[in-house]
């Protein structure tokens, strides 16, 4: 099998420490089952080509410059030598800024992951020393650093041995969760309802074993493919009904497999003498 190709490579500064380091991509979607446009009366495959709107005739790459839209058909145009002038050069560099609590970052940064490994055998000693300082402080690094021609920020914890590096988004890039949340009432809780969604919960506890996770969407693709190369026919696939609207307490009872109360009979009043 061969070797995997880095990113990047340059140096994870630690303290006083430079360690050389490559950056290797941790999740990928070239495995996925992709289609192409096709001309559907010849069955040649189409290519996409950018039309100027008022001439209707094409442009071509040479004839290309990027625009900043400041009003209705008003732009600001950036040459590409500009662009490159403008933006801070990158010093191969991860800088590492400040150490915090892995729990202390939300999910919601979290962009892209990647691998950190050390690059070269002089860098072994020095890479196995701030995994393991990371590891024993369970902190995770923030570091900063201009890659793939953007300044980033990045989370790098410890893994195993090696490093996981997250890109990060910026605070401008996360929306703030207000916008969705505050439609949502404050409600006070039925007793029994949480103590019923507590035990479905606790009878569904598990380990996180993302190799069980199944992708039916890329499974249907496939089996579709091989249906069409075949001559078969196509396999429908099976409707999903729509679940009928329960009463909420009596769902979680059988979600929890708990039978209903008894209705409490009450002793008839005697009657007055």
């Amino acid at each position: 099998m061969a070797a995997p190709r880095a990113n990047w490579k340059g140096y994870l500064k630690f303290g006083e420490i430079s360690c050389p380091v490559a950056l290797y991509t941790g999740a990928s979607t070239s495995e996925r089952i992709a289609f192409h446009t096709m001309n559907r009366d010849t069955g040649h495959r189409v290519r996409r080509e950018f039309i100027d709107p008022v001439t209707e005739k094409p442009v071509g790459r040479e004839e290309q410059i990027k625009g900043f839209e400041i009003g209705e058909n008003r732009y600001v145009e950036v040459e590409p030598e500009e662009i490159a002038k403008a933006v801070e050069e990158s010093k191969k560099t991860l800088a590492v800024a400040a150490f915090v609590p892995c729990a202390e970052i939300d999910t919601v940064y979290f962009d892209k992951p990647y691998y950190l490994a050390p690059s070269g055998e002089m860098a072994n000693e020095a890479f196995a020393v701030i995994r393991e300082a990371l590891r024993a402080g369970q902190v995770a690094a923030l570091a900063h650093a201009v890659l793939f021609r953007r300044y980033r920020s990045l989370m790098i914890r410890a893994q195993g041995l090696g490093l996981v590096a997250h890109t990060l988004n910026f605070d401008y890039e996360v929306r703030s969760a207000r916008e969705a949340f505050d439609g949502v009432p404050k409600l006070k809780l039925d007793k029994e309802m949480l103590e019923l969604a507590k035990h479905i919960i606790d009878t569904k506890r598990g380990t996180f074993d993302p190799s069980t996770f199944d992708d039916r969407y890329e499974a249907a693709l496939a089996e579709l493919v091989k249906a069409k190369l075949a001559g078969k026919p196509v396999r429908a696939a099976k409707k999903v009904k729509a679940p009928q609207v329960l009463d909420l307490m009596e769902a979680l009872r059988a979600s929890a497999g708990r039978a209903p109360p008894k209705p409490v009979k009450r002793k008839a009043a005697k009657k007055a003498a």
